[in-house]
């Protein structure tokens, strides 16, 4: 068995290496954050500490817009598909989902639950859908959001955000641009103001390296204000955004602007003031508080080169192997996992074990 050295000596248990998408490996300092003692998820400390770890995944997401608006909701990834079906579209709305792995199903799957027209724009497997093939679909209908997976973890594929939020914003301008980040966001650079983007969801057990339990989503102004004139309730309880925001945001209904709404939550912990809707978890925010302290000391654009090196490396050793990547070309390929094909003949419940008995675990595909 291997064990899992950090900067220095691991104070974790000798183990396998954990080296599928995710949940990734944990800092020895994010583990010990979750061993902090409980405190009231209302309570001044807690509400500092969770105030900070908003603040600081707008830094993450580099957008330094007031009107962005950050989420950190108990609940994985997968929640924030729900979160933009049930906020940011409405029933009978028609969304392009461009897909590169079977995330892209799940989403549109999704969508489809809250009564949204899903089209899925499809590249063949270890491809992604060409702009041009973009631009035609948004020519041919009107679309209220275009989805796309920054990194299938199906098939490794990174998809190509600033060209194609510039493509959206110059062909059907009142589209958002929606990205599903959960294996992205934290090794890829992601730019929410400079790109354009309205939504980037994401998860915190991946690149960000915070055991799983967190969704995480950031949303622009422009987004907000699609969700702020919408013109029917959310079909979602927990995943409304009306129940995690003051109701002065919300226009639709009886809600009262000039009343103080006890469901201000996010606005009110950035703001460093106790709220309630739902109870979060105490420890999980101190480990992603920790994690980002740690991400955000150095500039991001450091920790993307060192991501890319990385995968450089571990790409170059599965070429001279002979292996294939499902994402052959280069400008395809995801800097935070890869993808490969087995051998003719070789099945991964057969190698697996094997791999496990060498101390690592690997993912299936």
């Amino acid at each position: 068995m291997a064990s899992i050295p950090g900067d220095g000596a691991s104070n974790q248990p000798e183990h396998p290496t954990l080296l599928i998408p995710g949940p990734v490996e944990f800092d020895d300092a994010v583990l010990g954050a979750m061993s902090h003692y409980s405190q009231s998820h209302v309570g001044a400390p807690f509400v500092a500490t969770f105030g900070e770890t908003l603040s600081m995944l707008r830094r993450l997401f580099q957008t330094s817009n007031p009107s962005s608006q950050p989420f950190v909701i108990s609940g994985s990834g997968t929640l924030g598909w729900d979160m933009v079906a049930a906020n940011l579209v409405e029933k009978g709305d028609e969304v392009l989902v461009l897909h590169t792995g079977y995330f892209a199903d799940s989403f549109a799957d999704c969508l489809e639950t809250y009564g949204v027209s899903a089209t899925q724009l499809k590249a063949p497997i270890g491809e992604r859908p060409q702009l041009s093939e973009i631009e035609k679909a948004l020519k041919a209908k009107e679309y209220k959001m275009i989805t796309v997976t920054h990194v299938d973890t199906s098939t490794g594929v990174l998809s190509e955000i600033e060209a194609l939020s510039q493509l959206v914003h110059r062909v059907s301008p009142e589209t958002l641009v929606v990205v599903d980040g959960v294996c992205s966001v934290g090794c890829e650079d992601v730019q929410l103001d400079q790109w354009g983007l309205d939504a980037v969801l994401t998860a915190s057990q991946k690149a960000i390296g915070c055991p799983a339990g967190l969704c995480i989503v950031m949303c622009s102004e422009r987004a907000m204000k699609r969700f702020q004139t919408r013109k029917t309730l959310p079909a979602s309880y927990f995943a409304s955004f009306k129940n995690w925001l003051p109701s002065g945001s919300w226009l639709l209904g009886t809600c009262d602007s000039k009343k103080t709404n006890i469901n201000q939550v996010m606005q009110n912990y950035e703001a460093k003031k106790a709220s309630y809707f739902a109870t979060p978890s105490p420890q999980l925010i101190h480990a992603l508080h920790t994690s980002l302290t740690q991400i955000l000391s150095r500039p991001l654009s450091e920790r993307f080169a060192a991501h890319r090196e990385a995968s450089q490396r571990i790409k170059s050793t599965v070429e001279k192997m002979g292996l294939v990547q499902l994402a052959s070309k280069p400008e395809n390929q995801a800097s935070g996992m890869t993808a490969i094909y087995l051998p003719d003949g070789v099945k991964a419940p057969e190698i697996l074990p094997t791999l496990l008995k060498k101390g690592v675990i690997f993912a299936g595909g």
